[in-house]
C-alpha cells in the first residue's frame, strides 16, 4: 500500500513506520491518523513482522502535536467525535496491538505527538527530546488519552503539573520520571530500538502477545487483571511456543520461535 503521509520499510521481522511530514513537524491530521490506522492493521496481518518502530522523519519532530488548522472551528459533538475516532482508529488500536510497538521519540513529543508516544508499549527517546502535553494553552485538554496514560506511567502528581502547566520537560526528566524506558543520541535512537525490537523477536510471539493483553487488563477499569493474567497463563500451555520453548530448555538449547 502507498501512503502520502508514511514510509513504511520491513526488515529481519521488524518494521519501520516513519510519520513523514517534516515541513509541518510531523503534525497529526485526519489523513495521518487513518494512514497510521490502515498501517497498523496491515502489520498486525503480516507474519513476517514481530515488532514495530514507530517514529518522525527529521531531527525536529516525532509528532509536534495534532494539526490544529484541521479543528478550530469544530463545536463540542465534533470535538467528541475527534477524539472518539482517533482514539479509536489509533491510539487504543496502538496500545491493544499483539505485536510491540516502540515509539523511537526524535524530537519534539507534544500533545498528540506524546499521546501517540504513550500509547505504544516501550519508548527510546533522543538526548534533545522535548516532552509535553500544552492543551490547555488552547483551552483544551488532552484528547488521545493523554489524562489517563500519563498519571499510569508518571503518577498523579507529576501528570497534573505537566497538564495544568502545559510544560514541557527534557528527555533525561522524562527517564527520571519513567515517562521514558531509555535516553540516546539522536545518531543511535534507531540502533538502541532496534536492538531491543531483537531482544523481543528471540521470544514466543504467542507468549509476547499474552504479556501484552495481560498487562494492559490491569489497567483498565472493571477487569481483573489477576484472573486475565491466569486465563492467558494457561492458555499458554495449549500452544506450538510453549512445546517449542520447554524442548529447548530442557535440550539446553537455544528456541528458535
Amino acid at each position: 500500500m502507498k501512503y502520502k503521509n508514511l514510509l513504511v520499510t520491513v526488515k529481519q521481522k521488524i518494521a519501520l513506520v516513519t510519520i513523514n511530514r517534516p515541513k509541518k513537524l510531523n503534525a497529526l491530521n485526519k489523513q495521518t491518523l487513518t494512514e497510521l490506522h490502515w498501517a497498523f492493521a496491515a502489520l498486525q496481518d503480516d507474519d513476517a513482522v514481530r515488532v514495530i518502530v514507530l517514529t518522525g522523519s527529521g531531527e525536529k519532530a516525532f509528532v509536534a502535536g495534532a494539526d490544529i488548522s484541521e479543528f478550530h472551528t469544530f463545536d463540542s459533538q465534533q470535538g467528541y467525535d475527534l477524539a472518539k475516532e482517533g482514539q479509536e482508529l489509533v491510539f487504543d488500536f496502538l496500545e491493544q496491538s499483539k505485536k510491540p510497538v516502540i515509539a523511537a521519540i526524535n524530537g519534539y513529543a507534544l500533545g498528540g505527538g506524546l499521546e501517540l508516544a504513550m500509547s505504544c508499549h516501550i519508548r527510546v527517546a533522543s538526548d534533545h527530546a522535548k516532552m509535553g502535553l500544552p492543551e490547555t494553552t488552547l483551552g483544551l485538554i488532552p484528547g488521545y488519552g493523554g489524562t489517563q496514560r500519563l498519571p499510569q506511567l508518571v503518577g498523579k502528581g507529576i501528570a497534573y503539573e505537566m497538564i495544568l502547566t502545559a510544560g514541557m520537560i527534557d528527555a533525561n526528566r522524562a527517564l527520571e520520571v519513567g515517562l521514558v524506558n531509555h535516553v540516546t543520541s539522536s545518531d543511535q535512537l534507531l540502533n538502541l530500538s532496534f536492538s531491543i525490537a531483537e531482544k523481543v523477536i528471540k521470544n514466543s510471539p504467542n507468549a509476547i502477545s499474552k504479556a501484552i493483553a495481560a498487562v494492559r487488563a490491569g489497567f483498565s477499569q472493571g477487569v481483573d487483571g489477576y484472573k486475565v493474567e491466569m486465563e492467558a497463563f494457561s492458555s499458554c500451555f495449549d500452544s506450538d511456543d510453549f512445546i517449542t520453548g520447554t524442548k529447548a530448555f530442557l535440550s539446553k538449547k537455544t528456541p528458535k520461535f
